[in-house]
This record gives structure tokens, C-alpha cells and sequence, in this order.
């Protein structure tokens, strides 16, 4: 949430899908993207690999991947994105949030916040399996499959809600944030540290056990928090003092920070192969890409105004920027750097997930003809 009084967003913003990254190798010996990363991030277990000057570790490479960055010559002249179909959800039409995509199970978890429920989407039968009561003020939500544990931050109750995703039974209730906010895993410590928006802090949860172990001390906001693999950080968005903050998991200090050139930077994502960090800037409707290589700003591009949720396609090299404004600006990344091909525009279109094996994008939408409704649309064919 944006505390200060002086921004025109009244409601609060979140973001949340972290970019998940798939890659089909063209060898059965060549190791894939996840192996890879896992591998490194295994290599790096002893500590968070940050500095001033750099967030990638020496001598890092990016593994193979059956997706180089495209080229594109200019603008499309079609629509970046086309209508499959509009699903009905359940509950009031009020605000939604993040949203999170567990892709061994195709289920979309997401956070209907001021619906005070959770909802589940089977993104391969194209259905609602589930949509459970009792989440008032869903913020953050996130799957850990190998944990078969789905957090929720839950901000009506100061507490991360923890649930069975093979039941969707609730499982414990961990407190101590004032509200809780976006979620990360760091795998090789099984912990999960969840932003704590007022309280200028990141909660520490052990996940297999599902007690709190730590509150780690940022000095501002928390926006979203993120874990990348090549570097084995936590990177927090610390958004009243714009900067981008490192923490080791395995320590849970601060490591390193980061000042980025914008107002509020709440949303961001890392293509952990490229080493790039896509960071949105609320407060002055900026996206910046930053290489992780030397912590350097290299992009600065404007969008629908009030930048919230980000999602990413590896596959198709897209970047979705959601905005409270209603629009869904579309990137792609190529080698020269991000290319826009245009906006999509939504009512209330501020939270967007992507199913990067189908292309499909999810956009849930508070009030459609008076009822909610997950939206899903997916690229033109080229």
C-alpha cells in the first residue's frame, strides 16, 4: 500500500508474479534453465552474492535457452493481446491482487483482497476448482510445490496464512506483520520472507514448519520481495526510499542497497538469465530495467500511469506491466532492449499472471457488467 497522503491512489497496490523461467533444451544432455540456476543457486548456498556494484557472482554465465531475445523493426500494427474468454468468479466486485501460477499443477492462485477470499483456477481445464472464504484483505499469495504449501498474506488479520495445497485446508497462521504484503521462497534455506508494507520490514517464515523465525529491518516501505537464484538473494523493493535492497537468506541481513532513479518503485521482476531487473515506479509511472551485471540502470520507459504487477513470459520474451489506471503495456524484450507493442486496456486491469507454456494471460477484474470475472487473453498469432 502507498501510505503517504499525497498520492492520488487511494487504494493500495501490489505486485506479484515472479518471473518463472522455461526452457526446453535441445539435447537430452544439455541441462535446462531450472537445473542450471538450481545447480548455481545450490553453488552459492553459503551467502547472498550482492554488492554496490554488482548482483551477479563471478564468472556467472546464462544457461542455454531455446528463447533469444527477438528483434523487432518497429511498432506491431495489431492488437498486443486477444480476447479467449471471460470466466465468472464468485464473491463481490471489489479489488483483487496478486496472483501466483503453480505450473507442475496449472493452478492459478489469486487473491480476491476485498472479496476476502482466495480463489483457485485450473488453467488447463480452464475452470474454478476452488474459492475459499475467510482471507479478509488478500494481499500476497504463493505457491511452494515442493513445500505443497500455497502463503497468503492475509492483511485483515496481520497474519501469512498457511495452506495444504493438496486440500486447500489451512494449516497455520503466522503473525507478527502489520500488513503483509508480496512473498518469496529462498529454497536452499526453506524460508519464506513476505513484505511487510507499514512496518518497513520483510517476516521470515520456515516453511516447513510454519513459524515465524525472523523480522529483518529495511527503513521503509516494503513493496514487492523477489528471490533470485544466480545471486541467491532476497531483493526487496523499499519503496518510500526508492531503492532495491539484497538480503542474505541464510544470514537474513541486509547486504546491499541500491538507489534507483525513480518515485516509489513498489513493483519489479528479475530475468534471472539476462540478469535484468524490471523495476515500476508508482509515483511517476516509469519502468526501469536494470542490469544485474553492474547494478546500472540502462532503460528508462514510460507507462499507463500507476505501474503495479508484472508478469513474464520466457518463452515469448513479453513483459506485462498491469496499471491501476486500466491499461496492460506490452513489451518485448530483445537484444537491443525492450520493444512496447502496445496497450491493453481494462478496468481495474492492475494484477496480470502469465502461463508461460500456453501463453495465456490472466487478468482478474473486479466489475464486469457488475460481477467479477478473470479475464484471459493471450498473443496474436504472428
Amino acid at each position: 500500500m502507498r501510505i503517504d497522503t499525497k498520492s492520488r491512489w487511494a487504494l493500495p497496490r501490489y505486485s506479484s508474479t515472479s518471473v518463472g523461467i522455461v526452457v526446453c533444451a535441445a539435447l537430452a544432455s544439455v541441462p535446462t534453465t531450472s537445473e542450471v540456476l538450481q545447480a548455481q543457486s545450490a553453488s552459492n548456498a553459503a551467502s547472498c552474492i550482492a554488492s554496490s556494484a554488482s548482483m551477479t557472482p563471478a564468472g556467472w554465465s546464462a544457461p542455454p535457452s531455446s528463447s533469444p531475445p527477438a528483434e523487432r523493426s518497429s511498432r506491431p500494427a495489431t492488437a498486443p493481446l486477444v480476447l479467449v474468454a471471460d470466466v465468472p468468479l464468485p464473491g463481490p466486485a471489489k479489488r483483487f491482487d496478486y496472483q501466483s501460477f503453480d505450473p507442475t499443477t496449472g493452478h492459478l492462485y489469486i487473491s480476491h483482497m476485498y472479496g476476502n477470499r482466495l480463489d483457485v483456477f485450473d488453467t488447463r481445464t480452464q475452470k474454478l476448482v476452488a474459492s475459499h472464504e475467510g482471507f479478509p484483505g488478500a494481499t500476497g499469495v504463493w505457491v511452494v510445490p515442493e513445500r505443497h504449501r500455497v502463503f497468503v498474506s492475509v492483511t485483515g488479520r496481520h497474519e501469512v496464512a498457511v495452506l495444504d495445497d493438496r486440500t486447500l485446508e489451512v494449516v497455520a497462521n503466522v503473525g507478527g506483520a502489520s500488513f503483509p504484503d508480496g512473498i518469496a521462497y529462498a529454497p536452499a534455506e526453506d524460508k519464506v520472507f513476505v513484505s511487510d508494507e507499514r512496518g518497513g520490514a520483510d517476516l521470515v517464515i520456515d516453511a516447513s514448519r510454519a513459524v515465524r523465525i525472523g523480522l529483518i529491518v529495511l527503513g521503509g516501505e516494503a513493496g514487492n520481495t523477489h528471490y533470485d537464484a544466480p545471486s541467491h538473494c532476497i531483493v526487496v523493493a523499499v519503496q518510500t526510499k526508492n531503492e532495491l535492497v539484497a538480503i542474505d537468506p541464510a544470514s537474513e541481513k541486509v547486504v546491499a542497497r541500491w538507489p534507483m532513479p525513480c518515485d516509489h518503485p513498489h513493483g519489479f521482476l528479475i530475468d534471472e538469465p539476462e540478469r535484468l531487473a524490471f523495476v515500476s515506479c508508482e509515483g511517476d509511472s516509469k519502468l526501469l530495467v536494470v542490469d544485474l551485471r553492474a547494478m546500472r540502470t540502462t532503460a528508462t520507459l514510460r507507462v499507463a500511469e500507476g505501474p503495479d504487477v508484472l508478469a513474464f513470459d520466457p518463452g515469448l520474451r513479453r513483459l506485462y506491466v498491469a496499471s491501476e489506471s486500466g491499461a496492460l503495456t506490452v513489451f518485448e524484450e530483445g537484444n537491443s532492449g525492450l520493444v512496447s507493442l502496445g496497450e491493453y486496456r481494462a478496468s481495474h486491469s492492475h494484477t496480470v499472471a502469465v502461463d508461460p507454456s500456453t501463453h495465456r494471460v490472466y487478468l482478474p477484474l473486479q466489475d464486469v457488467g457488475g460481477r467479477p470475472v478473470l479475464r484471459i487473453l493471450v498473443p496474436p498469432a504472428r
